[in-house]
Order: C-alpha cells, then sequence, then structure tokens
C-alpha cells in the first residue's frame, strides 16, 4: 500500500515538475506595463505635491515644527 502511495506521488510529481518546465516564463513587466506604472507614480506624486504645498497643510506642518522646537528639556 505504502509502495502503490509513493509511486503516485512520484508520478505527479514528475507531471507537476515537467509541465512547469514547458509554460514559457513570463518574467518582468513589458514597457507598456512600465510606461502605465511611470504615469501612476507621476499622478501620485503631483496630488501628493499639490496636497503638502496647500495651505491648511502646511498651517498644519509648521505647527507640528514650532511646537516641536519649544520643547522644553
Amino acid at each position: 500500500m505504502c509502495e502503490v502511495m509513493r509511486a503516485r506521488v512520484r508520478g505527479l510529481l514528475r507531471k507537476v515538475c515537467t509541465a512547469s518546465a514547458e509554460r514559457p516564463r513570463d518574467a518582468g513587466m513589458v514597457t507598456s506595463e512600465y510606461a502605465m506604472g511611470l504615469i501612476a507614480a507621476v499622478g501620485f506624486a503631483s496630488l501628493l505635491y499639490k496636497v503638502l504645498t496647500s495651505g491648511q497643510v502646511m498651517a498644519a506642518l509648521q505647527g507640528i515644527v514650532e511646537k516641536a522646537l519649544d520643547v522644553q528639556f
């Protein structure tokens, strides 16, 4: 019984290894994916820049820095 199970497992492993070796490998992104990723990153960076340079956020950040610098030791 044990030998039969081992033989079946070996056969299945052989099939899986052979099938995975026959498949073409897709390693990395193509140029269009790089372009879309770059566009998304630039869009996010510009949005983040707009938010961080807005008046309310600048005032909040300035308040945090001033409060941190006024700490008594």
